[in-house]
This record gives structure tokens, sequence and C-alpha cells, in this order.
């Protein structure tokens, strides 16, 4: 059974980029104890940077120390519960054992956090077509005649078989790691790693974003887009939240009130944050206006980049976002 992984799209300061390629180069040449000693090394002075932490569960893993990559990603979807890979890795994990029921419940955690998370999505495709191929197999034990089972039985096995794609080394979000002409060991399956994404081959490029049109309605958007970052970075919670419309549907799902509760928390936390807007490109379409940026985030030694989307919606008070994505 194929299961497949993508890359995490954490990107800290340039100077720390060196330290990930190092341990993910040393994983992807064998060399564990030395990919864990240098990333024990590193965490020693950056406990909870969370790439580092997801290089050494893929190492461990690579290197048979199942259970250890298991505490380690376990520990990672505790401390950073809105991240979907340390999930998605554990479900690959549990895949790899076949204890497809913890496998299920992994995927579905990690899309919980992101809904257009798509290797999660083909992940637990894969893990229902395994699921199904089993459940056809006992079907037909129990009733061998049943001739309508077999063809979904053969269908199922297909599904669930070897995949052939193979495994790329282009990873857009990671932009300063140097890809490895190394390949993967082949007696591995693939698991998520800061640097190397596997399946699907590599697409065409994506048609060109459309360019913002620059006329008033836009630079509205952008501006509350832009006070939406200035709140956030200073730690003013009545403006972050006025930047929301009432009815902002939360990415993981629950009610407004408890996605409130979970962000004032987060927010009051921490006793610094940074945010910084790269890139951003507004669209409007009549009350409805799409922003699309790089985000980079910085907060008590956390540093996070990543793609992001808001849709916003103009209301009688301004513009107000409805909902936020991760990618796009």
């Amino acid at each position: 059974m194929a299961l497949w992984a993508l890359a995490l799209s954490l990107v800290t300061a340039t100077a720390f980029a060196d330290e990930y390629s190092d341990v993910a180069q040393l994983t992807r040449e064998g060399k564990f104890a030395d990919a864990l000693t240098r990333a024990d090394r590193y965490l020693s002075t950056k406990p909870r940077d969370a790439q580092m932490r997801l290089l050494k569960g893929v190492a461990q893993r690579d290197a048979g120390k199942t259970a250890d990559a298991i505490g380690t990603f376990v520990k990672l979807t505790e401390d950073f519960p809105e991240l979907p890979e340390p999930f998605n890795n554990l479900g690959v994990i549990y895949a790899d054992q076949n204890q497809l029921d913890k496998a299920r419940a992994a995927f579905e955690a990690a899309l919980r956090t992101h809904q257009g998370y798509a290797t999660a999505h083909e992940n637990l495709g894969d893990v229902y077509a395994k699921l199904s191929s089993t459940a056809y197999s006992k079907a037909l034990q129990i009733d061998a005649g049943n001739a309508a089972v077999t063809p979904k039985l053969t269908l199922m096995r297909q599904l669930a078989g070897p995949g052939q794609a193979k495994i790329v080394t282009t990873a857009p979000a990671v932009a300063a790691v140097t890809p490895s002409p190394t390949p993967a060991p082949a007696a591995r399956e693939p698991v998520a790693t800061a640097t190397s994404p596997v399946k699907p081959a590599p697409a065409p490029a994506p048609a060109p974003a459309p360019k913002p049109v620059n006329d008033a309605a836009t630079r509205e958007a952008e501006a509350a887009v832009q006070n939406w970052v200035a709140a956030w970075s200073s730690k003013d919670l009545k403006g972050y939240f006025n930047a929301y419309s009432k009815d902002f549907t939360p990415s993981a799902g629950g009610s407004h009130s408890a996605w409130e509760a979970e962000r004032r928390a987060r927010i009051e936390g921490k006793s610094k944050i940074s945010v910084r807007l790269e890139g951003l490109q507004v669209v409007v379409n009549g009350s409805k206006a799409t922003a699309r940026f790089r985000q980079d985030y910085r907060a008590n030694g956390i540093a996070i980049s990543s793609r992001k989307t808001l849709e916003l919606i103009k209301q009688s008070d301004g513009w107000k976002i409805t909902r936020e994505a991760v990618g796009g």
C-alpha cells in the first residue's frame, strides 16, 4: 500500500536553513545517528522549533525507531495542534504498521486543522481503499460465490497497491533548502519531511494569479488585511477580532466563540508577536475579496512561514474576514 506525504510548509530565518538541510541530507544518506545528533544539538538551544522536530521524527522513523518517531510526532501535535503535517506523519507510520483505524484517525485530524491539505485527503483515500480491500476479502471468504465482490476486490487492491510516483525534490515553501540528487532508499516508504515532498510527480505550473485591480475597493480590502496584521502583531485583541466577520468559519471547525477563546489564549500567551506579509495580492469581486500572500510569523522562539489565503466580505463597517486557510 503506497502512502505518500508532503513537505512541511515551515521556514525559519535563512540562518537556520542550512541546519535543516544538513539533517535532511544525513537522513537521506542513511546516516541516521549523525542526523539525530545534529538535530538534538540544534534542539538543545531551540527546543520548540517545529521544523527541526519534524525532521528528527522523520530520521527516527527511517532509522527504525518507530516508537521514538511516534512520540516525537505526538508531542508536535500537542504543541502545535494547528499544523497538519505531524498528524499526517503519524498516519503514515500507523499505516506502515497496518493499524488502519489509527491511520484514518490521524489523517482525519490533519484535515481538521487544514481542510485543503491535499496530501492528507489522498492518504485518507488510500486507507479507505485498504479497509475496503480487507472488507471485500472477508466477504469473499464468507460467500465465495458472490460474483459482484470479485471486481470490487480487484479494484480496491489496485487502488491500495504500490504507487508509481517518483520522489520529487522541489519544495517551494522551503526555498532556502538545496535539493539533493541522491534518491531515497527504495526499501522504505516516504514520510513527510521538511525538504522532500513525495507524490504526485510535479504537476504543470499553475496559471499566473490574476493581477489585482488597483481601484478603491481593492485598496480598502488591502488596508483591512494590513490592519489585521498590525493588530495581531501588537496583541491588540479588540482590533484583531474586529477584523473578522461574525460569520467567520474556523478552518478546524467548532463554534465562533470557541475559536475566539482559543485565539485569545494563544495571543495573550505570547510575550511578543511579529507578523509580516510578502507578495500580498487582493482580488475583489463585488462585495467579496480574496487575499493571498506569504505570512512570516514569529513568537516566543517559533518561526513559521507559509502561504495563506483570506476570504473577505464587504460589510457596513468595512471589509471583514470570513475564512482563512493555509495554502492557496
